[in-house]
């Protein structure tokens, strides 16, 4: 690495950049092992060099500051490369979502104004369909995921391992202005286009830093330290994974990617790689713990974090009966997105169920430099006293300061100085976080709020329930009437009827854990629930099919 030169009293104004994180796991942990699926396995060492190959190759493309690079890939080794390749030449790395429809992604991929993609060639009949309507794409590398290029329209630039084998093993990566752009990403609403979300160098540290220390060092029993096997099950295209590849890179753990979620696989990394913290949506957890394979796979060293939706209390039970020890963790794009986690202090060990249950499914305690309030209609906090709901707001250096080229969006979102999340909940007396809904998902019946959270949690707990949904329905008498959206456990299925899981909600309402007014009239079991690209229930889809 070349550096300028320093006058005599010239201090060195240490930025915290991107690079500097690569520093620690190469003097700590260099010959700590990266796996791919049972593909590849190298050690630290290797990651770095392949992360200086990878950006000669991508500077030879063209590549320059200030460029985008977007990458379509499943959680793997490449991905990690780029997290920091990228961001470490001063280009923006751009996490492309592909499960989203071929319109948003033109969009997405347009207004980053990516100038070249690294795509894996199972996407490749994606990028055929939208190729010639990319308008500033002017590369495009492939990732051969099965070994093999398969025929395709698009023009191939290079091959990525190909491409790496040809470059440089070293690249000076130059001392970034903290404050430069990293990384972006797009996050979809319930209309118009998708918003882009961006962070900074400085941002992503401080992020990093913060999640280290909020997982590892308190005395919990969900502790991510460097003696972990850490397997992210979160989309490495959304928010960074949760921006915690980046924090068991600084870790120097050893790290295991799964590509192509599938549970046979996911199951055979955790035994084999002997795998002990992961993330995940719901979703994600149920497919795995449904599995067959799951009973047979030791999973009692299994820490995982649930996010994206809310971990219900069936869901967390159902997880402690297989010995997994899970936890939530809340945040959302423009976040970064750590702001909290309900980290269960070691004793919980010695809990019983009801008191453990309790703390799981809290939306959590603020991360080290996170500070949320909940807000009234008129802007003012409300009291800490695990009751007064209101609209959560965030303080923290790693907020998206804005949308990309959205100033109206941007307004609305930062407000005298919070960010506001969309989010409903309350703060108890000792701090903790709960999330009752997202404001456009409360459901408002008689004048009174019904948490379609709390619903879903309650109706969890019957046996018979795999996984349900709460939204509202118009009613002529009432405004809005909540109704549950369900899908049965296999062994249920023609056993159970609409009326049982009436029964089950009016017991709890009975038992004071639910207003009467807010128990459910309508039961539709499905096959299915409607989920967005990232594994969340998508209730507008649900709305638009029921009302």
């Amino acid at each position: 690495m070349t550096e300028r030169n320093y006058q005599p009293g010239e201090f060195y104004d240490y930025p915290l950049i991107i690079k500097k994180l690569l520093n620690t796991p190469l003097i700590y942990a260099p010959d700590q092992e990266i796996v791919y699926r049972d593909k590849m396995r190298y050690t630290y060492r290797d990651l770095n060099e392949r992360i200086h190959r990878l950006a000669n190759a991508l500077e030879k493309k063209g590549i320059q500051p200030g460029d985008t690079v977007a990458v379509f890939d499943y959680d793997s080794n490449r991905f990690l490369e780029a997290f920091f390749a990228v961001p470490m030449m001063g280009a923006v790395l751009q996490m492309v979502n592909w499960r989203l429809s071929a319109d948003q992604i033109i969009y997405t991929i347009n207004h980053a104004e990516a100038k070249l993609i690294v795509i894996n060639t199972d996407f490749l009949p994606i990028l055929e369909t939208i190729r010639e309507k990319l308008d500033n794409v002017e590369a495009v590398v492939v990732i051969a995921e099965h070994g093999t290029i398969p025929e395709t329209r698009v023009a191939i630039d290079a091959v990525y391992e190909e491409m790496l084998a040809d470059a440089l093993p070293e690249y000076a990566f130059p001392d970034l202005d903290e404050n430069t752009k990293a990384t972006t990403f797009y996050t979809t609403g319930t209309t118009g286009d998708p918003k882009g979300v961006h962070f900074t160098h400085r941002q992503l540290m401080l992020h990093t830093l913060s999640a280290a220390v909020a997982l590892g060092a308190y005395e919990t029993i969900g502790r991510f330290r460097s003696d972990d096997v850490y397997m992210p099950i979160t989309p490495m295209f959304h928010v960074h994974a949760w921006g915690l590849p980046y924090v068991a890179t600084l870790l120097g753990v050893k790290q295991v990617y799964p590509g192509k979620y599938e549970p046979e696989m996911l199951l055979k990394l955790i035994a084999n790689e002997k795998v002990t913290f992961s993330h995940c949506v719901p979703t994600v957890l149920q497919m795995i713990a449904t599995s067959p394979s799951a009973k047979a796979c030791d999973l009692s060293r299994w820490k995982v974090i649930i996010g994206g939706s809310k971990l219900s209390r069936g869901q967390a039970k159902a997880a402690k009966s297989l010995g997994i020890t899970v936890y939530t963790g809340y945040g959302m794009s423009e976040t970064c997105p750590l702001i909290s986690l309900s980290v269960p202090p070691k004793q919980m060990k010695d809990w019983d169920e009801d008191r453990m249950l309790d703390i799981v499914v809290k939306t959590g305690l603020p991360l080290p430099l996170v500070e949320f309030e909940v807000l009234d209609d008129d802007g003012k906090p409300l009291p800490h006293d695990g009751m007064s709901a209101g609209e959560v707001v965030f303080r923290t250096p790693w907020l998206t300061r804005s949308y990309f080229k959205a100033l109206e969006k941007t307004k609305a979102l930062w407000q005298n100085g919070w960010l506001h999340s969309g989010d409903v909940g309350h703060i108890d007396e000792n701090g903790y976080l709960q999330i009752t809904d997202r404001v456009k998902d409360v459901i408002k019946s008689g004048g009174e709020w019904v948490s379609s959270l709390d619903l879903e949690n309650i109706l969890s707990q019957h046996d018979a329930v795999l996984e349900s949904a709460a939204i509202g329905i118009p009613d002529e008498k009432w405004g809005e009437r909540p109704m549950m959206i369900v899908v049965l456990k296999p062994d249920f299925v023609d056993k159970v009827t609409p009326d049982d899981l009436k029964q089950h909600m009016k017991q709890a309402a009975q038992d004071g854990k639910l207003p009467k007014y807010g128990v459910p009239d309508r039961y539709e079991f499905v096959d299915e629930i409607a989920k967005t690209s990232v594994g969340k229930l998508d209730k507008k889809v649900m709305r638009r099919l029921y009302r």
